[in-house]
């Protein structure tokens, strides 16, 4: 498994506490430790957010999208005593919708079938060079599908576990919420040249 904290590792030690770190300062580490599962879910959250607001086809909902980054960025900049308290999983439940919603606009104008795979169990699936312009594959499970030659246009893949996708040759423009770790985990044109 490919582990990003998107940046949330850098906002504990530079923000939360002051540029101290649990190396420096070992009285730190359990607290430091703690919060890291609540911050990077923040920061995830706030990559999500960010990729949307880049998003056209979900102009009309940009203002919502900055609103929720800009307070999912004040919540991870809360104090210690607050992160602790806060209750990721109900905020998340608040964002996603809105996340939903963006992608959906989008697939909506992507010409293909917009094929419904969230939380399917793909594992080792053969797709090779199917048409999946506006697939959802939300939380899908992936891990060594073949993809290769697909055209994934505009394809969801928040959350999708891609570890050994074979995505070679792969139409990948557009895609939605592909994260740089999933990306690791699959096999791509720079794995085997």
């Amino acid at each position: 498994m490919v582990f990003d904290c998107f940046g949330a590792g850098q906002r504990i030690t530079q923000d939360t506490f002051g540029g101290r770190d649990w190396r420096s300062a070992p009285e730190l580490a359990g607290d430091m430790f703690a919060l890291l599962p609540v911050v990077r879910q923040l920061h995830e959250l706030m990559w999500y957010l960010t990729e949307a607001l880049k998003l056209d086809d979900a102009r009309r909902l940009h203002p919502k999208l900055r609103a929720a980054f800009d307070e999912t960025d004040a919540l991870a900049a809360s104090a210690p005593a607050e992160l602790r308290r806060l209750d990721v999983e109900a905020y998340r439940t608040k964002i996603v919708p809105l996340l939903r919603r963006a992608s959906e606009m989008v697939r909506a104008r992507s010409g293909g079938r917009r094929p419904d795979h969230s939380g399917a169990r793909l594992i080792g699936r053969r797709m090779r060079g199917a048409d999946l312009r506006g697939a959802s594959f939300r939380g899908a499970l992936l891990i060594g599908a073949d993809l290769r030659d697909a055209d994934l246009r505009r394809a969801d893949f928040t959350g999708a576990d891609m570890r050994g996708t074979d995505l070679r040759g792969a139409n990948l423009d557009g895609v939605l919420f592909l994260t740089a770790s999933q990306l690791r985990a699959a096999v791509t044109e720079t794995d085997h040249p």
